[in-house]
């Protein structure tokens, strides 16, 4: 058990990252330092020696959902994935579908490339969620028409951790349209639902399950009669065509070796992270905090809670020395804009500016609950 921090303040926000497992470091040092060859250079051993991890890595993050390697496209990362998805998506559109459903509380990642086709002339549907964070898949269902191309729908929001009804969608939408999954927070934790053969696109982030940051992947499922995409970037012609660039060989089997590890013990560290938030409950409930996701299906390493009267920043700062936690996404933490996503829940002005997310990892220590509760009751 560890805190990561290398000091006396525990680490408490593994949604925004998690450190690199120390098998899949080992791995990605050696393929850094000792067999660095290019996956592209055929021509010799070194080369081809490279290409075998890259194979490897491909054939098990297909395993781990059910896919064939030739659907797994390695990309930068899960926002590049969605990006990818989306754009190359509405790139290879030649009809008449110019419709796209999604929901109100989507990482920017997704939001981000469906807002720049609004702005091309898309007409989009955002699905609201309830008071708890969770869309409704019949509110989903409902919202698809004849002219729909796509439906791009989390997982699981990376604030509130609310898992998204993904499955009972994808058994409700007909052949068409295609059905997008930003998985970033939920592949190697709920692979099951993402082996859904009829979700078309799934984006996959390798920092979030211990291997390094500067990898992910989109897995596009071949299906008959499912629209196709088509490449956003043009170059060397690697990964199929869709992602051009030389492949970073050991950012690429580090991610197939997280994978792996992620699906061997994906049940023992879920039941670890469930104890740790039971002893978070039970700490901080008699603070009258406000629990959001609570009452719905709920990733068991993330928690938002709010304090009444008290501002998320001044706590922040509070914790400093006891805890790091954020107060939403890390991707957008430097804009300081209220959370979209609790705003789309209808939560009020001093809950929303007084919400932090604390998040963490199957391997901590047991985390300083009554110290963070010190804290909160000399805030008060």
């Amino acid at each position: 058990m560890a805190n990561y921090s290398g000091n006396d303040v525990a680490y408490l926000d593994f949604a925004a990252t998690t450190p690199v497992d120390e098998r899949v470091a080992e791995l990605v040092l050696r393929l850094m330092r000792d067999d660095f060859a290019n996956a592209g250079s055929r021509t010799h051993e070194m080369g081809v020696h490279a290409a075998r991890e890259v194979s490897k890595a491909r054939e098990l993050v297909a395993r781990a959902l059910a896919a064939s390697p030739e659907e797994v496209v390695f990309t930068s990362g899960a926002t590049e994935a969605s990006n990818l998805a989306i754009l190359g998506l509405a790139r290879a559109n030649k009809g008449a579908a110019r419709h796209i459903v999604t929901t109100a509380i989507e990482h920017s990642a997704v939001e981000g490339p469906i807002a720049a086709l609004e702005r091309d002339g898309y007409e989009v549907t955002r699905v609201a969620p309830d008071r708890r964070g969770h869309v409704s898949a019949d509110d989903v269902l409902a919202a698809v028409r004849e002219d729909t191309l796509l439906v791009s729908v989390m997982h699981a929001n990376n604030e509130t951790g609310a898992v998204q009804p993904i499955v009972a969608i994808a058994d409700g939408l007909r052949a068409e349209p295609a059905f997008h999954v930003d998985a970033a927070q939920t592949f190697g934790r709920l692979n099951e639902d993402l082996r859904y053969p009829r979700i078309d696109l799934i984006s996959v982030s390798g920092h979030k399950i211990y291997a390094p940051k500067g990898v992910g992947a989109l897995v596009a499922r071949r299906g008959d009669g499912r629209p196709p995409i088509a490449p956003i970037m043009f170059g060397g012609g690697q990964e199929r065509g869709l992602r051009p660039g030389t492949v970073p060989v050991p950012l690429v089997a580090g991610l197939g070796l997280a994978s792996a590890l992620a699906e061997a013990e994906g049940a023992a560290r879920g039941e670890r992270c469930a104890v740790i938030r039971s002893d978070a409950l039970d700490a901080l409930g008699s603070l009258g905090g406000v629990f959001h996701g609570e009452g719905g299906r709920t990733l068991p390493h993330i928690l938002s809670v709010a304090f009444p009267g008290i501002d998320s920043e001044a706590l922040m700062v509070a914790l400093r020395g006891v805890a790091a936690v954020s107060n939403g996404s890390a991707c957008t933490s430097a804009s300081y804009k209220p959370s979209h996503v609790l705003e789309a829940m209808g939560v009020d002005d001093e809950v929303l500016r007084g919400t932090i997310r604390i998040s963490w990892s199957h391997d901590v220590a047991d985390p300083p609950w009554h110290d963070i509760a010190g804290v909160v009751r000399m805030l008060s």
